[in-house]
């Protein structure tokens, strides 16, 4: 049993497919079935149902990928802390960030990294929490950013920085008169809200409890609107089309410019993290990105 092999066999229960898989490993369909096969001999059971179509892990094969999984996770943990011994501010860094971070924190922050290890190579990565985590938990990257909270076992999370939460209105809405917005007044408006799945609504229901009434209530679907990204919605804001709430660091993008924005208050603010696996040997690294991040306030980015 190698360990060749065993990134072969989590290839292929990734792209459920033999051939993409290959690709993937960047070998040829042969020497990768062989390979699959010589481990399945070896081991005395088949890991996967080859039928026509998707290739399928058999019971006892996903509990072998989940293994091999976990392997390739210690193996790669052995790479790092060696690269991290050489210097731990050289090797490559994969951070996995959420959509409703990245317009607003990458401008300042990648500078800042820059002027503080300017031979650290990142690699980024966009996405939504859940998968984001997933990739980090498989090692396929090394950090996230993400919106707290964060309760994965194996994880560890660190503050970057909090910032409060803003309701978007049109420039002439009657929310222009108010010094700020209660969360049953905003859910007496037609709200614009990203789709399930990003961390930003599930604050904004938290913040907002009327909202997930709305959301369930058929009467008054049509009150609770959806978009696919943070500025599509603000267009959808400036267009009349309802109001949203966005966190503070989005108040200075071009989207929101000319737009009516108050506080939602009360609320709790929303608090961004850096999170990377227990243990993970590269320490200064990790620091050096919340140390840049932390002394970017939400008003600077």
């Amino acid at each position: 049993m190698t360990l060749r092999e065993l990134e072969y066999v989590v290839a292929v229960e990734r792209e459920r497919h033999f051939g993409r898989a290959a690709a993937a490993c960047f070998v040829s369909q042969p020497a990768l079935s062989t390979a699959v096969r010589k481990l399945e001999d070896e081991l005395g059971v088949a890991l996967f149902e080859r039928g026509s179509g998707e290739v399928t892990p058999t019971f006892v094969g996903q509990a072998v990928i989940d293994a091999a999984l976990r392997a390739l996770e210690a193996a790669d943990v052995v790479r790092q802390v060696a690269e991290a011994g050489r210097d731990p501010l050289a090797a490559p860094l994969r951070i996995g960030l959420i959509h409703t971070v990245v317009p607003y924190l990458l401008p300042a922050w990648m500078p800042a990294i820059a002027a503080r290890a300017p031979q650290l190579p990142l690699l980024l990565e966009e996405g939504m929490t859940l998968d984001l985590l997933a990739n980090v938990r498989r090692g396929e990257l090394d950090a996230v950013v993400a919106a707290a909270p964060i309760d994965e076992p194996g994880l560890h999370a660190r503050t970057l920085y909090r910032e409060p939460m803003l309701v978007a209105a049109p420039p002439a809405h009657a929310f222009a008169e108010r010094p700020s917005v209660t969360p049953a007044e905003l859910a007496a408006q037609t709200v614009l809200m990203l789709t399930p799945g990003n961390c930003l609504r599930d604050h904004v229901l938290q913040a907002c409890p009327e909202l997930q009434r709305e959301i369930h209530n058929p009467g008054a679907a049509a009150r609770v609107l959806r978009g696919t990204s943070l500025p599509t919605i603000l267009h959808m804001v400036r267009a009349g089309l309802g109001v949203t709430v966005l966190p503070s660091s989005a108040a200075s993008s071009v989207d929101a410019a000319g737009l009516t924005l108050r506080p939602l208050s009360p609320a709790p603010p929303r608090e961004v993290v850096l999170v990377a696996r227990q243990g993970y040997p590269r320490e200064e690294a990790l620091a050096l990105l919340a140390e840049t991040a932390v002394a970017l306030s939400p008003a600077a980015l």
